[in-house]
């Protein structure tokens, strides 16, 4: 009887045993070691010495690294935004429509990830460059005289990750959407609530969950694809990821770069902690 009861923790234990292995390995053995070589200090040609010392953070304190980190939070946020105005009103639309075309738009917003991203970055370059689709387009209807210089510009920079990321709050909003008892707010509609209140005290509300994980989906990633900015940018908008690969690659100051990651992936944490803040006590608020 006692190895039969045994039996199944030991096979529970067999199956665990591997993700475990995997998280120690390929999760938090890097991150630990990301962390220690973060205090260690660069050796004046090549590699680090075990010396421990705070210099590469204080380092990130000098106003060239602190204006970086603000320039890719500020660009996050911008990103964030635009994604929001425009795939909120996406993903609602997309979960009211008949299944056939649900799948049909579902397939048109999935398309783009069948791609690489540099090809589709490239794509952007062919659009955006002097005397390219884009003027061409707008000098033929009037609308402009001479080229645009928008390539190698910050416009660029952010609307190729707002291209980039807009699929991921499409679909956030759009799973939440679709979740929706549609009878409540026809309920709303028939005590006499206008479109406009319906929406704001019900639908909203109710997919408030998918526009905050739509917005955790967009703001982390945008915070750290350097090549956006190497591709649409020209080198002219430096990025919190433009600056670890330079560390890492250039300058060769790995605990420098490893400082920048922790820092980095430190306010990324903030900004989870503070979602699964939110949601919890809208729980909570559902609850009660």
């Amino acid at each position: 009887m006692k190895n039969n009861i045994h039996k199944p923790k030991s096979k529970i234990w067999m199956t665990i045993l591997p993700m475990y292995l995997f998280t120690i390995i390929f999760i938090a053995g890097p991150l630990i070691y990301m962390v220690a070589l973060s205090f260690m200090t660069k050796k004046d040609v090549w590699g680090v010495v075990a010396q421990f010392s705070t210099a590469s953070y204080q380092k990130i304190l000098k106003p060239v690294y602190m204006n970086t980190f603000i320039q890719s939070i500020k660009l996050s946020f911008a990103t964030t935004i635009a994604t929001l105005i425009i795939g909120y009103p996406f993903g609602y639309f997309m979960a009211k429509l008949s299944e056939r075309y649900k799948k049909l738009v579902m397939f048109l917003v999935v398309v783009p990830f069948w791609t690489n991203a540099l090809v589709r970055m490239y794509g952007w370059i062919i659009i955006f460059r002097s005397n390219g689709v884009l003027d061409h387009i707008l000098m033929k209807s009037g609308l402009t005289r001479t080229p645009l210089k928008l390539l190698y510009s910050y416009p660029a920079v952010l609307i190729g990750m707002v291209y980039s990321l807009l699929p991921f709050m499409i679909l956030a909003v759009f799973s939440s959407t679709e979740k929706m008892d549609w009878s409540i707010v026809e309920a709303a509609r028939d005590l006499g609530a206008s479109r406009l209140q319906a929406f704001l005290t019900i639908t909203l509300k109710v997919t408030l969950p998918g526009i905050l994980s739509g917005i955790i989906l967009v703001f982390i990633p945008s915070m750290g694809l350097f090549f956006i900015a190497d591709i649409l940018g020209g080198g002219k908008v430096m990025l919190v990821g433009n600056l670890i690969r330079d560390q890492l690659f250039t300058t060769r100051d790995w605990p420098f770069a490893a400082a920048l990651s922790v820092v980095l992936m430190i306010v990324t944490s903030l900004f989870i902690w503070i979602y699964r803040k939110i949601t919890h006590v809208k729980e909570l608020e559902g609850i009660l």
